[in-house]
């Protein structure tokens, strides 16, 4: 029996010992990664190289550490890249003189139009010092085509096209669901463009939501056109026909209207490169991608700071614990920290976002007041600064936006769901309780639905909210009360409309609004920081594994139709009154 325990504890302290052991070598493996991710060597490149564009990678506003993008672990893998990045490599690269010229090999590119012009006007920008830029696919779709048309040559392979038919935009509405599953969505709101609730109780939009829609999609599709047509140096009413007519069916219609240079193959393409760097057909051509080009260009060393504070995200009160939320709490003290750093001279607030909850965006709107005491703030748009994306906004010394940044949407909602029948009729549950009060029971959402007096309550809150949003935009803007009501009603326009109706004051991207910080706080030398300063991978690894796995079991089982899932996910995950975006903005 000795034996029998000995043997039993030697091989107890065995497996104790062994995974001790793999633990720390696992531990070292994972801190090689991150140590290796983080490192800040350089790329090798060569002389006479070609820095390749494919952009086959998510494109955020400003990336995370991932050390595990190439690796497939479930919820790591996806590979991404921020805007921040791309545009400051492609700089560097017009200033590189390894560098001879761009290869572009975009088929699709996954962003908004406002992300989309900054890349486009960084190539112009790269053009300009005498390199080339060529771009080839099989085929272009209408926002990689709008990048890709500012290149010297636009080659398409011969069985491919360019798709060019104008923009569309669609909502998805599900009321009849609803319906079905026995839920009722009880409304409250204020503004009579202030069409985030629609799906909720009709199955088309309405008419002053369409005609918002078909305002600020034409007002993009301006932007889209007239750009295009002054790379192609095509009219835009040309333009505007061939998209109308759909024209441009395969290769050898997009060569006719002139959308694409010459249509090619991948050799004489690689051919074409040789001779632009003067090398011989069977010598090798030098690519290095955007991706792993990871120079920069060197701050100025002067102590000085204009600090950039990314808000990126949908607003939410707390401190906004998931992936892609902006915490009121957590941004304000991101914001005060700014502050009362004397060595951050200005801050260029940079929203990205389609607004949420009323509150957490009066709590930074609080901190963006205090902070322009101190110091300038600036703002600059990214693809979407909506509802409470604007009313943190509203309050800084200068906004800046791009034409096609999606803004405004001054308006609120309140959402509460009604379960009832759902409960009662569905799967047969049935609630029953007491209360001390009138109203105990007010925000019950499982066993009734809301008394006329309890909408009248909700809908006057809804409404003080509403005159708070408009209050701060007219103080903000200085504008009378009036104008923005007549501005507002939760209608939605784009960057262009914003910088007529004084929404935005200039048109420009975040150089642009940093450059305008820098000048107002009257530094001539300075240096650019990131802020919130970025979690060590590790760190990011413990807070969000659990939020990163779920999300990518669930896009693994629904594929393409996990947005839908995430729209309904959200809506019943709102609480409070709203002040958001009246949709997931889609254009195609």
């Amino acid at each position: 029996m000795k034996s029998f325990f000995k043997y039993v504890l030697a091989t107890i302290t065995g497996i104790v010992i062994s995974f001790v052991i793999l633990f720390i070598v696992f531990m070292g493996i994972i801190g090689a990664i991150i140590s290796s991710a983080s490192s800040d060597q350089e790329v090798a490149v060569k002389t006479n190289s070609v820095l390749f564009l494919s952009f086959d990678y998510d494109i955020n506003e400003r990336n995370d550490n991932n050390p595990f993008g190439s690796l497939n672990l479930p919820g790591y893998s996806t590979k991404s890249i921020g805007l921040d990045d791309i545009l400051g490599r492609i700089r560097y690269a017009a200033t590189d003189a390894n560098i001879k010229g761009i290869y572009m090999d975009a088929g699709s590119i996954g962003t908004g139009f406002a992300s989309l012009k900054a890349v486009r006007d960084e190539l112009l920008a790269f053009k300009k010092t005498g390199k080339f830029v060529v771009a080839y696919n099989a085929g272009y779709n209408q926002k990689a085509y709008y990048v890709a048309s500012i290149a010297d040559k636009v080659y398409v392979n011969p069985q491919g096209t360019i798709d060019f038919r104008g923009l569309s935009s669609s909502t998805m509405f599900y009321k009849d669901l609803l319906d079905k599953v026995g839920v009722e969505m009880q409304i409250v709101k204020v503004g009579t463009f202030k069409s985030a609730v629609e799906p909720y109780f009709l199955n088309k939009m309405s008419d002053p939501n369409r005609l918002q829609v078909t305002s600020y999609l034409g007002s993009i599709y301006d932007t889209f056109i007239n750009e295009i047509a002054a790379s192609r140096n095509i009219p835009a009413d040309s333009l505007r026909g061939i998209a109308n007519d759909y024209l441009v069916r395969n290769a050898d219609d997009a060569v006719r209207y002139k959308l694409a240079d010459a249509k090619i193959y991948k050799d004489e393409l690689l051919s074409d490169l040789r001779k632009r760097l003067k090398i011989g057909e069977k010598d090798e051509i030098s690519f290095v991608s955007l991706f792993d080009y990871n120079k920069k260009v060197k701050d100025d060393a002067s102590g000085s700071e204009v600090a950039v504070l990314y808000a990126v995200g949908e607003i939410v009160d707390g401190e906004g614990t998931r992936p892609g939320e902006i915490g009121g709490d957590k941004f304000s003290r991101e914001l005060r920290k700014l502050r009362e750093n004397d060595a951050v001279k200005a801050v260029v607030l940079r929203v990205n976002s389609p607004g949420g909850s009323a509150l957490a965006s009066d709590v930074i709107w609080r901190e963006v007041i205090l902070t322009k005491k101190v110091k300038p703030v600036i703002v600059s748009m990214g693809d979407v600064a909506a509802s409470g994306g604007y009313y943190i906004a509203a309050a800084a010394d200068s906004i800046f936006a791009e034409p096609t940044t999606i803004t405004g949407s001054i308006g609120v909602f309140g959402v509460i769901p009604n379960f009832q029948n759902l409960m009662n009729n569905k799967i047969g549950v049935h609630y029953d309780g007491v209360k001390t009060g009138k109203f105990a029971d007010l925000m019950t959402t499982f066993d009734r639905p809301l008394t006329a007096e309890e909408r009248d309550i909700i809908q006057r809150e809804v409404d003080k909210v509403y005159a708070t949003f408009t209050k701060v935009v007219s103080e903000g803007r200085k504008m009378p009360l009036a104008n923005v009501d007549s501005i507002g009603q939760g209608r939605v326009w784009t960057g262009t409309q914003g910088l007529g109706n004084k929404l935005v004051d200039r048109l420009g991207n975040l150089d642009a609004a940093i450059q305008a910080a820098a000048k107002k706080a009257n530094l001539s030398k300075y240096k650019v920081s990131q802020y919130p300063e970025k979690e060590d991978p590790f760190t990011s690894i413990l807070n969000n594994s659990k939020e990163k796995v779920q999300v990518w079991v669930a896009k693994e089982q629904m594929g393409e139709y996990y947005r839908y899932f995430d729209v309904m996910r959200k809506a019943t995950a709102q609480s409070g009154v709203q002040a958001r975006l009246p949709y997931t903005v889609e254009i195609h």
